[in-house]
């Protein structure tokens, strides 16, 4: 029986990359990274056929691109439909780098958008992570494979994946730094972009 299946890669970028991004496309943020990967067990415990991904990547280029209604969102919502409402990015373009999925990622200037615009400026780590309807096969000792049924939905952005080892975290601070300033660095951007918003500010 297909279920809801979601993998998540690690997306962050230099304020240099974001500034560049700004002058060479009009103030647009466009960037570039993994989408993700074929063929490798992954934190999930789970392998996607290389043939499977390159069919709905296919699909998905010469539907959703073509068409220029490759949305995604900010954060996963328990669903296989894109709601515009949360759109925070449209991606523009995908390729295959060997068993990697590469992708070319325009940010939204919508409110989710610009959270993520914010967090990447602040030099935050976010996940960007594939979200696809599908069954699954156990293999061997936990390690499951995607079946041929998988339908691709939508890469997201979120903040707090089941990956592990992917979520948000600051470029510029050592391992050794307390985490906790990290996080309520994020939560005040956060804050700050909705206050922006509402005009009027009801969060402390």
């Amino acid at each position: 029986m297909k279920q809801l299946l979601i993998e998540t890669e690690s997306f962050s970028l230099t304020n240099q990359q974001i500034n560049e991004s700004f002058k060479k496309n009009n103030g647009r943020l466009i960037v570039t990274g993994v989408l993700q990967r074929a063929e490798a067990q992954n934190q999930n415990g789970r392998v996607y056929p290389k043939q499977v991904l390159q069919r709905e990547v296919k699909k998905y280029k010469n539907r959703e691109i073509k068409e220029n209604r490759a949305y995604g969102e900010l954060d996963h919502p328990d669903s296989s439909v894109v709601e515009l409402k949360n759109t925070s990015h449209i991606v523009r373009d995908v390729w295959w780098n060997g068993n990697d999925v590469m992708g070319k990622v325009e940010i939204l200037k919508t409110p989710a958008g610009n959270i993520i615009k914010e967090l990447l400026k602040a030099g935050c780590t976010v996940g960007i992570s594939s979200r696809g309807m599908g069954s699954i096969k156990e293999i061997k000792n936990g390690v499951v494979m995607v079946e041929d049924d998988f339908d691709l939905v939508c890469w997201d952005f979120v903040s707090n994946p089941s990956t592990h080892g992917a979520f948000m975290r600051p470029l510029s601070e050592s391992v050794n730094k307390n985490t906790i300033k990290s996080y309520k660095k994020i939560n005040n951007i956060i804050r700050d972009i909705i206050c922006e918003i509402d005009g009027v500010c009801s969060l402390k």
